[in-house]
């Protein structure tokens, strides 16, 4: 056999070998169950401080703990995989205030620090910090709500309601107008708050992450939130 084609066979061989090792490395080490989907906490109570208050109104803040979170969801293609699966990274560095009063909510700003992201792979945390979301280079993600939020009724302790949010939302140095879709519930002592917006990151200027033609990312996401929100 001349010299030739055996290059051009042990080159394919190498690129079959390369390739059956990203699958193995996606199957077996990136490839994870992601987190379920934001949702308020399954139990939702005064605690033991008395009564409730009577009503809501007044000013809040945002309260780090496990249910409190700003984060992604995407769609990672291999490229060798007949289908996608979740990719999932949120950061618990939220800050944020809220205002109440009766049915409305009159002000609210809400800003993660994405330069803690965290997902199930540190290789891929470690990737958005320089393409993608570039957090190294833009670390926060702001929303500002820009018009009354309104509840449909004053907020009752222990009931969740629904309403969606306008307002403005600043992601990788873009400010877009956007309307998230909320669920709430008032404790008594808390307010509890979740919600997912799809995203399209082209809108953003945002480049979907390419490793190599093996691993790619669709150019729509979501952004999901969840929130527990206390008195001032």
């Amino acid at each position: 056999m001349r010299r030739g084609a055996k290059f051009i066979i042990f080159a394919i061989v190498g690129l079959v070998v390369l390739a059956a090792g990203a699958l193995a490395l996606y199957v077996f080490v990136i490839q994870d169950d992601p987190p379920p989907r934001v949702a308020l906490p399954a139990t939702s109570t005064t605690g033991d401080t008395g009564a409730a208050p009577a009503s809501a109104d007044g000013s809040w803040t945002v309260q780090p703990g496990e249910n409190t979170f700003l984060g992604y969801r995407v769609n990672e293609q291999l490229a060798s995989l007949p289908s996608p699966s979740d990719a999932v990274g949120r950061t618990p560095a939220v800050e944020g205030t809220m205002t109440v009063s009766g049915s409305t909510v009159s002000a609210a700003e809400v800003t993660g620090d994405l330069s803690q992201l965290a997902s199930d792979r540190e290789q891929r945390d470690n990737r958005i910090r320089t393409s993608g979301l570039e957090s190294d280079q833009f670390p926060e993600a702001t929303f500002t709500l820009t018009e009354p939020l309104d509840l449909g009724a004053a907020p009752e302790v222990g009931t969740a309601v629904t309403a969606t949010a306008s307002g403005d939302l600043t992601l990788h140095g873009v400010t877009k107008a956007v309307v998230i879709p909320l669920e709430a519930r008032w404790s008594g002592e808390t307010i509890d708050v979740v919600g997912t917006l799809d995203i399209r990151f082209s809108d953003y200027e945002i480049d979907p992450p390419d490793i190599g033609g093996f691993v790619t990312v669709e150019d729509e996401g979501e952004m999901e939130l969840q929130l527990t929100f206390v008195p001032a």
